[in-house]
């Protein structure tokens, strides 16, 4: 393609607090580099100064009123007024003209008030209340744009982020079969070897590295991500809870390669780092990643091929849709023994159950 034809596609990710704004930018990043896209990212603005020490408390009107002009977010409609005047500015500019795309995550204290917290944000100290209040500003403010679309909570919390990018994905007219589609489900094959590279319809490979770092309970799972593609990174904190009324609660958080480095510090030792080539592509319509597990590794993960997807289709109807390329030897969904947190634990911690459907620290 023409570089002069690239299109730069402009998404503005808003919406209350805790409504998943960053596990979505996180998994919306991911999903488009799986297809070969480049995503820049832009972190919350709000959330870089407040944690950086800003208080609003602390600065006089006049400051406060520049900060909110450099900010531009949330501010009355008065001062809103005047730094349009001052600044030459026009609703119509700054609202419709500078982005193709908005998406409104609606706050978890609209409709999903069991799972809102603000444990996971170094900023956020709203209340319910304020949050909810706060998540009516920020979606009333985008009105009016051509193309706005607000994901709500009326589905767990995996189907949300799905429908998030089903909604990007539909207004840029991506055919994402049903992986996105809501009540999909994961599923998981083990391969028996790695065919030619011709053999594969076109993909996108990337190198990926995970740590599991310490946690205070173990029912939490904490780990890192490095993934890449020539020499270019980017990194992931995840973090998955206990689950709150039958849901796991996941949340992923984009880093810096500072951020990175110094929560690498506290790797957990009862883990192995997985080192893995993850292949992504299409076949028969069905969007698939082939983890390649490369060494240094433990033995249980030497030449180990891991084939997922995510779809609604009955077994057979999916099985059709499996590449015929590849050796299937069998499915191992919900196998714990394929999961990647018990691939990586060191042989002194595990026990393994008789029907190999658990493992568990000793």
């Amino acid at each position: 393609m023409n570089p002069n034809n690239k299109k730069l596609y402009k998404i503005v990710l808003t919406g209350g607090p805790c409504g998943g704004k960053t596990t979505g930018q996180s998994k919306l990043c991911t999903f488009f580099e799986n297809l070969g896209w480049k995503v820049y990212r832009v972190p919350e603005t709000a959330n870089v100064l407040l944690s950086g020490g800003i208080k609003f408390s602390d600065l006089s009107e006049d400051q406060v009123d520049t900060f909110q002009e450099n900010l531009l977010k949330n501010i009355p409609s008065h001062k809103w007024d005047r730094i349009m005047k001052n600044n030459g500015l026009n609703v119509v500019d700054l609202r419709d003209n500078r982005y193709d795309q908005i998406i409104h995550m609606v706050s978890a204290a609209c409709g999903a008030e069991d799972f809102y917290t603000t444990e996971d944000h170094a900023s956020r100290s709203e209340d319910v209340a304020l949050a909810k209040n706060l998540d009516v500003k920020a979606s009333t403010s985008w009105i009016g744009h051509p193309y706005f679309d607000v994901i709500d909570n009326s589905s767990d919390f995996e189907n949300k982020i799905r429908r998030m990018i089903a909604a990007v994905c539909q207004k840029l007219g991506i055919n994402t079969d049903d992986s996105l589609a809501k009540n999909a489900k994961k599923r998981k094959w083990l391969v028996k070897y790695l065919p030619d590279d011709q053999l594969f319809p076109p993909f996108q490979d990337f190198e990926v590295t995970h740590y599991y770092l310490q946690t205070y309970t173990k029912n939490m799972q904490s780990r890192l991500r490095k993934r890449g593609q020539k020499g270019h990174w980017n990194y992931t904190h995840t973090i998955r809870k206990p689950k709150v009324q039958d849901q796991v609660v996941e949340i992923k958080v984009q880093l810096s390669h500072r951020s990175y480095s110094s929560l690498l510090l506290l790797t957990d030792e009862k883990h192995y780092p997985i080192y893995k080539t993850r292949r992504c592509f299409i076949y028969n319509n069905q969007y698939f990643q082939m983890d390649i597990y490369r060494k240094p590794c433990h033995k249980r993960c030497k030449g180990l091929i891991l084939l997922e997807t995510h779809s609604v289709l009955e077994d057979q109807e999916l099985l059709d849709r499996l590449p015929k390329f590849l050796d299937i030897e069998a499915e191992v969904t919900g196998n714990a023994a394929y999961s990647m947190f018990n691939l990586s634990l060191c042989p002194s911690t595990i026990l393994v159950s008789r029907d190999q459907q658990f493992l568990l620290y000793k």
